[in-house]
């Protein structure tokens, strides 16, 4: 049994050589979450600017002009980065203060859940829905407008790109998303398909070489 399992093991261990996949599917992915951020805080920028510094209506942050556009051309510039496979590392620090910032004062009051599903274990409490509560009426009244919909209009065809939800707009998406920025700060962009990998293979063996002598 133990020869068998060390078999498996070393089946597992083989694949390591194509470990270089695991960033190349993680900046693609992150590449437009960050562009479509960026563009839109950039379309109107004014407003970008009023939400960061209102603490009434916004985030109420100091130097919010300056925090706006620090915030914008992160997320612009992080996203091409990330597409290319340049300074991967690099970028990913600010990307994660932004991930900090805005789990903290953009979802933080807001719980979990990004959308409202009574059934999982970290439904927010502030809504009243954890394991299967529903105390404040949150899903009753998501059940009730799905039946007024099926009653009055086309549901099907208004459900079918995807089903209604009520949004909670909690920290979910932004912590995971913190966590795939994380894990490529910690490995880097990855062998043969990123800049990085070539850059490093160019000029930062040379450098270990002449430290050495």
């Amino acid at each position: 049994m133990i020869r068998l399992l060390n078999k498996l093991q070393d089946i597992l261990d083989a694949l390591r050589v194509i470990d270089f996949l695991g960033p190349l599917t993680l900046r693609p992915y992150l590449a437009p979450v960050f562009w479509v951020a960026g563009v839109n805080k950039l379309t109107d920028f004014e407003y970008t600017i009023e939400r960061f510094g209102n603490p009434d209506r916004g985030f109420g942050l100091p130097m919010p002009e300056l925090m706006a556009w620090l915030a914008t051309g992160t997320e612009i510039v992080g996203a091409v980065l990330l597409v290319i496979g340049l300074a991967v590392r690099w970028i990913a620090i600010p990307l994660l203060v932004i991930m900090v910032v805005a789990a903290l004062v953009a979802h933080w009051e807001n719980g979990w859940q990004a959308v409202v599903n009574g059934s999982f274990p970290f439904a927010s409490e502030h809504l009243g829905i954890f394991r299967f509560e529903d105390a404040d009426g949150t899903l009753e009244r998501l059940s009730r407008a799905q039946e007024i919909l099926k009653d009055y209009e086309n549901y099907d065809w208004l459900a079918s790109e995807g089903g209604f939800v009520i949004l909670n707009d909690g920290i979910e998406w932004t912590a995971t998303y913190f966590v795939m920025v994380l894990v490529l700060f910690l490995i880097g962009a990855g062998r043969y398909t990123s800049i990085d990998y070539w850059i490093a293979r160019r000029f930062r063996r040379k450098d270990r070489n002449w430290n050495d002598l």
